[in-house]
């Protein structure tokens, strides 16, 4: 990784990053975060005894919708033209809890890790928001990405 930030030019000030010069190529990124709730809370969603509807579907709508928005809510990331965006919603009964898994993926001249990570937090705020109703307790944790790859910097992995 390089030390300099590249988000600031040579007078200190943020500047969106020139991409221009590089050549597109194939890129991916996975990133991932669990929501923690009631027990009841999750038997519900599960059952799908929510008077707002089906809280996993409206939440994986929510995150790709996210994910297509994401240089609109993050002031220096690039307008992307993604090809791919998958939500996984993995219940856990042991941990009480839905892990979000989203990968993303495009073929351009910069990577899709703020598009991964902002459709996981979107996707938790969602699935909060349709239950907090009966559970204002909901904590989101443990959001982080998971891998990328792709463009200059290669391939990596946590």
């Amino acid at each position: 990784m390089a030390d300099k930030l590249n988000h600031f030019n040579d007078r200190g000030e943020a500047h969106m990053v020139n991409v221009g010069d590089k050549p597109p190529t194939q890129r991916a990124a996975v990133a991932e975060g669990s929501i923690y709730m009631r027990a009841e809370t999750l038997q519900r969603i599960l059952a799908g005894d929510n008077k707002k509807g089906d809280v996993l579907g409206v939440a994986r709508i929510a995150g790709i919708m996210a994910a297509k928005k994401t240089a609109e809510l993050i002031p220096l990331c690039h307008p992307l033209a993604l090809s791919h965006v998958d939500i996984e919603l993995i219940p856990d009964d042991k941990n009480i809890s839905v892990l979000c898994r989203v990968t993303v993926q495009t073929t351009g001249n910069t990577g899709v890790e703020m598009e991964a990570l902002t459709a996981v937090q979107v996707t938790l705020l969602t699935i909060y928001d349709m239950c907090k109703a009966m559970d204002r307790g909901m904590r989101m944790n443990d959001i982080k990405l998971v891998s990328k790859s792709g463009g200059k910097s290669g391939n990596w992995q946590r």
